[in-house]
């Protein structure tokens, strides 16, 4: 029988724009959970959220360019390419349907995300298809927030591991935790700081930066 490969990330968001805390994710992650690449998914019309203002051939165009040079990350647009609303466990059975069914699959999510996922469509069918890896700042206590929702206690205590590189052990079903250094990056504080002028410089890479002002996006 062949080995199942690496893991393979999957992290997603509307990217508008891309930055250093959406790469820095990918990267804590790719190292922690020893991941053979990640893959960035830009969003075409999120489910929970106010459909991104800036059209997607330029974000994902921005997030090709924050990934070039990287080895371990790549620009996955098949929502872009999906009509309609995108949900991500329409993303993870396309992707397990692609990858076969012993490679382990971690999506990544910020702590706060992980709270909402009982809002999220099909959100238990999610554990059938990946593993969900929650990256917290240290010092947050996840067991004790996870605690305050009763969907998202009982998953917790179900699925979370003890030691994180039991996530090649099996393709789905866990849930592990990765400690990130505290980068408060905001896409919305960004879009605001571009629209009257202010300097994004070292908030996201410098082609991105570039590649807003040649197509002058996030402006009055």
């Amino acid at each position: 029988m062949a080995e199942a490969g690496a893991p393979i990330g999957i992290l997603g968001g509307t990217f508008d724009p891309i930055h250093y805390g959406h790469l820095r994710l990918a990267e804590e992650a790719a190292d922690q959970c020893r991941l053979e690449r990640v893959l960035l998914v830009p969003a075409a019309l999120p489910n929970l959220r106010a459909a991104p203002g800036t059209p997607a051939q330029h974000r994902a165009a921005m997030a090709r360019l924050a990934a070039a040079g990287n080895a371990r990350l790549e620009v996955d647009d098949r929502e872009l390419r999906r009509e309609g609303t995108s949900y991500t466990v329409d993303t993870l059975a396309e992707l397990r349907c692609e990858l076969g069914a012993a490679r382990a699959l971690c999506l990544i999510l910020g702590a706060d995300a992980f709270m909402r996922l009982p809002a999220w469509s099909r959100w238990l069918e999610l554990f059938d298809l990946c593993h969900v890896v929650v990256a917290a700042r240290p010092g947050y206590d996840l067991t004790l927030e996870a605690a305050r929702e009763p969907d998202i206690a009982r998953q917790w205590q179900r699925r979370k591991l003890g030691e994180i590189q039991q996530l090649q052990r099996a393709p789905a079903g866990a849930i592990a935790r990765i400690d990130i250094p505290l980068l408060e990056i905001s896409a919305t504080d960004l879009r605001a700081r571009m629209s009257r002028g202010a300097s994004v410089e070292y908030l996201l890479p410098h082609a991105v930066v570039d590649y807003i002002a040649a197509h002058r996006l996030y402006r009055l």
